[in-house]
This record gives C-alpha cells, sequence and structure tokens, in this order.
C-alpha cells in the first residue's frame, strides 16, 4: 500500500481536528443520488451479467432485482440524508459505521416487507432462507461503507485544504493592487471630503476582514451583497462615472436574501473581475448588471460587464490569476452542492455573463441588518 501523500496528510490532519466535520454522505443531494444508483446497478448489472446463460435472462434478471434494489436504496439514501443533518456531532468512526448499518438494516426490512407477496417468493427464493436474507444485508453494508469512502474521498480531493495554497497565491497577486489603489483613492479625499474618506476606510476595513477570513466559511447573501456595495463604493472613488452598477431582482424576496447561505466571496471575486475586465479598460461609461432571483428552491445570480473586443481574445479569455480565481469558486460550489450548482461563463450581444446557480439553503434566523 503506498504512503499517504503530504497533501493526504494535511487532509486528515484538518478533517480530525473539526468536531462537527461531517463525513456521512448528503442522501440529499442529487449527485449523491445519481452517483449512488448508477454504481449499485451497474455492480448488480455485472453480477448478473455474469451468472447468466443469456443477455435476455440477465435483462428478466435485472428487471426483478430492481424490486428489492432501488427501494433499498431510496430508502437509505433518505436516512442518510436525515444523518447527514443530525449525525454533526457523531465521532468520525461512528459516521461511518453508520454509513453501513442503514443500507444493511434498510435491506432486511425491505426484504421482510415484500417476504408476504408471492412474486417476491418466487423471484427471490434464495432469500426466503436466513442465509440468503444475512447475506443480502451484508452485501448491502458492504456498498453503503464502499460509498461513503468514495464520497469522504471525493470530498477530501475536492477540499479547500488542497487548494488553499493556490487561493493564498492568487490573492497574493490581487490585493496589493487593489489595496494601494483604495488607498490612492482615499488620500485623494482626506482634504476635499474627509467624512466620505472616512466612510470609505471603513469599507475597506470590513472587506480586508472578509478576505482574511477562511475560505471554507459560509455566509449569507445579504451579507455577501452589502460587502459587494462597499467593495463598489471604494471602486466608485477611483473610477468616479466610468462606473455603473444596477441592482436587479426577480422573484427573490427580502427573507430568502437575509436567509440565504451562501460560501463566503461567492459574490464579490465575480463582482471585481467585472470592474477590472469591463469598466477599468473603458474609457466611457460602462455598466454592470447583478441579477438575482430565486425560483424551484434554487438561487440565481448573474452578473454581466462590457466586452472589451480590443483584448484578442476578449474578455472571455481572462488571465491566468482571474481563471484560477473562477476555477477556485467552482470546486468551493461543487465540494458543497455537486451537481446541484453551476459556475459558467458567455459572451452575448457585446455583454460577458458571469451565471452561479446554486440550492436555497437556508441559514440559521437573525436580525436583519439595514444595508448600505
Amino acid at each position: 500500500m503506498p504512503a499517504p501523500t503530504p497533501s493526504d496528510q494535511i487532509a486528515d490532519t484538518a478533517l480530525a481536528q473539526q468536531p462537527s466535520a461531517v463525513v456521512i454522505p448528503d442522501g440529499c443531494n442529487l449527485g449523491v443520488v445519481f452517483r449512488t444508483l448508477i454504481a449499485v446497478n451497474l455492480v448488480v448489472l455485472v453480477a448478473i451479467l455474469l451468472r447468466s446463460d443469456s443477455l435476455m435472462a440477465a435483462i428478466n434478471g435485472f428487471v426483478e432485482s430492481a424490486m428489492l434494489i432501488e427501494p433499498a436504496c431510496f430508502l437509505s439514501l433518505a436516512i442518510l440524508c436525515g444523518l447527514h443533518r443530525t449525525a454533526r456531532q457523531l465521532p468520525l468512526v461512528a459516521q461511518r459505521v453508520l454509513c453501513a448499518l442503514a443500507p444493511s438494516l434498510v435491506t432486511l426490512a425491505v426484504i421482510r416487507l415484500l417476504s408476504g407477496f408471492d412474486w417476491f417468493l418466487n423471484g427471490f427464493s434464495h432469500l426466503g432462507a436466513t442465509g440468503g436474507t444475512l447475506l443480502a444485508a451484508l452485501v448491502a453494508a458492504l456498498f453503503g461503507a464502499a460509498l461513503q469512502h468514495y464520497f469522504e474521498l471525493r470530498a477530501r480531493a475536492f477540499s479547500p485544504v488542497l487548494v488553499e495554497a493556490r487561493l493564498q497565491a492568487l490573492q497574493a497577486r490581487i490585493r496589493p493592487h487593489f489595496l494601494f489603489n483604495s488607498l490612492n483613492a482615499v488620500l485623494s479625499l482626506i482634504r476635499t471630503e474627509p467624512r466620505r474618506a472616512e466612510a470609505a476606510l471603513e469599507d475597506l476595513a470590513d472587506l480586508i476582514r472578509v478576505l482574511m477570513r477562511d475560505g471554507r466559511a459560509m455566509t449569507t447573501l445579504e451579507k455577501e451583497i452589502r460587502l459587494c456595495r462597499q467593495y463598489l463604493s471604494i471602486e466608485k472613488i477611483r473610477l468616479g462615472e466610468r462606473l455603473k452598477v444596477q441592482w436587479e431582482r426577480a422573484g427573490i424576496s427580502d427573507e430568502v436574501i437575509f436567509r440565504a447561505q451562501i460560501p463566503t466571496l461567492l459574490l464579490q471575486p465575480l463582482i471585481e473581475n467585472a470592474v477590472h475586465y469591463g469598466v477599468e479598460p473603458s474609457t466611457e461609461p460602462a455598466l454592470i448588471r447583478i441579477q438575482l432571483s430565486h425560483s424551484l428552491e434554487r438561487i440565481e445570480i448573474v452578473i454581466t460587464n462590457p466586452y472589451n473586443p480590443y483584448s484578442g481574445k476578449g474578455v472571455a479569455a481572462l488571465p491566468e490569476g482571474n481563471q484560477m480565481a473562477l476555477e477556485n469558486i467552482r470546486e468551493r460550489l461543487a465540494l458543497l452542492y455537486d451537481v446541484e450548482a453551476q459556475l459558467t461563463t458567455a459572451t452575448r450581444l457585446g455583454q460577458f455573463e458571469v451565471r452561479a446557480v446554486f440550492p436555497y439553503v437556508k441559514a440559521a434566523l437573525a436580525k436583519p441588518q439595514s444595508s448600505r
């Protein structure tokens, strides 16, 4: 067995140090559901093909086995969904044991429930005996343990712990430039508009405080919007009338904005890209549109900025540092939401568009704060 790599050791240490770490797969996540069903059914199909005399017999056997496998899978996923949300304080070993125990007990219950039907006894006569039932429960436990290990390794591979060094290098290249420009803009106001300079310094302090926060932290959409407004107010000092910002809301209430949970620094880097590549190169006023919408329990954020046709490949061909920023956001979304979240870019009608879509997850209810 190969020795663990330094990145594996870092991930193991970070996971072990988190008292609220969860290694139980989220059975309500579509990505987890799809991968589980595909893996289980594929293994069962291969096993049936190996022991069948013909393809037609294998297909019939697979259809019959689905009457037991599918209910067991869906019930197991439903239980894991509940455990994922309630077993946070359990030790990691206990969580892993539950991932094997839950599908095993579910399989036993399904077999007992279906054994009262003649069609089940005719098709699964080998499960009528105690030995056959226990074997089915053991196989279900092995599936549960194997899939839990897979999802844990997948989460570790996408973990921000492993991309932290890359993110810090990116931040080291972007933040000094922004800080230098912001301080110069504030200095230009100190004598002429001291109150505005003071407000800008407060905004800058709040922004730096958030930038220094752990990239794995979560916040609410309202707080992220407030942070973005503070960032834009700083850039407004430097860019003046060239920077135009339009906020739009469609089907999203104040309650959703205050309670929607999102990763920290999800929206601000996207707006920063729009300012840097859509407004700074322009000599005329440039509009950044930020559209927020909520439908079917999903939050959608669309940011558009002018497309610069003089940059060769255009705004869509972002420099390496900003490609890393977008890729980091994609990785964070994949870690948190799997296939239920997407970050896409496109160029339409002279506008560069970034679209982020993710599930509406409610944060703990807090007293609303007034936005600036």
